[in-house]
């Protein structure tokens, strides 16, 4: 097919042959096959020119489209297999971004060298397109949208506190008696505070309302909180894992499940660039 519409805008076989890096004799059997195969003529050659035929010039418009597809599937084939490089630009939010998106992008880094990374991080909701993101790692329920979405393993909330406060004020047995004990609680940008803590036990849920000695927009704030037995704590397990395996937190309630989060992360739609397709594969294969 790419010899003969090579043949075409060349006016001859020797021309396309030079073009194509083959023979004359063997463009002119590439067009004779296909003119065998569709029973019609397509050349009208002499021995001093050739012009399509009616049906000729229809075919080659058409095979004209084909071979720009082809092209386009090779270029894109191509591009995904190409090295990724350029600046990404990339939102999460505030704590899982500081304790699980920071030390992937460390990987991400040092894996492609050739690539460098602005990550913003906020609790507010970023719109993705008109702030120019790339990829936006969503915390809670996606609202219907236009972005392409991977979902992730769901952000897991722990309740915690230090030896200190439990050796003062004594371990909470079950959900409603966290009514009589001192919690820090987190206050969400554009929501209220979440007075309400929710556990799950044998696929019961149990709700319960909760009194906040401290209240902050920043997770860390109410770790560091806990660890000087200020209160109790309802926090994400990226975060207090690590406090919790040395002692320096104990999770209360064991018996119970604390409710977790969706997470997804998600990008514009349409070509994705191979910077943006490597991000997307490392945290999928991270986070799911």
């Amino acid at each position: 097919m790419a010899a003969f519409v090579k043949a075409a805008n060349t006016g001859s076989f020797a021309a396309a042959g030079a073009a194509l890096g083959i023979s004359s004799q063997m463009v002119g059997k590439h067009a004779g096959a296909i003119e065998a195969r569709l029973g019609a003529r397509l050349l009208n050659r002499t021995t001093r020119r050739q012009s399509l035929t009616e049906v000729g010039r229809l075919y080659y418009e058409r095979c004209k489209a084909v071979l720009a597809e082809a092209d386009a599937a090779e270029n894109v084939a191509h591009d995904l297999a190409a090295s990724p490089r350029g600046r990404l630009r990339l939102t999460a939010p505030i704590t899982f971004g500081t304790y699980s998106v920071q030390p992937l992008i460390s990987r991400y880094l040092d894996r492609f060298p050739n690539v460098q990374v602005d990550l913003a991080l906020t609790d507010r909701f970023v719109d993705v397109i008109d702030e120019g993101f790339e990829v936006a790692i969503r915390l809670g329920e996606l609202s219907d949208s236009t972005l392409m979405a991977r979902a992730l393993a769901p952000y897991r909330l722990v309740a915690c506190a230090a030896p200190a406060y439990l050796a003062a004020h004594g371990m909470p047995a079950t959900p409603p008696a966290l009514a009589d004990h001192l919690c820090l609680g987190f206050v969400y940008v554009a929501r209220p505070p979440m007075a309400e803590w929710r556990f799950t036990r044998d696929g019961q849920e149990h709700a319960v309302q909760v009194t906040h000695r401290l209240r902050a927009n920043d997770a860390r704030v109410l770790f560091a909180a806990a660890l000087d037995g200020v209160g109790l704590l309802l926090g994400p397990e990226v975060m207090v894992g690590e406090a919790l395996r040395d002692g320096r937190l104990v999770r209360i309630l064991p018996d119970y499940e604390a409710s977790s989060r969706p997470l997804h992360l998600v990008f514009p739609p349409g070509r994705v660039s191979p910077k943006v397709r490597a991000f997307i594969d490392m945290a999928v294969a991270a986070f799911a």
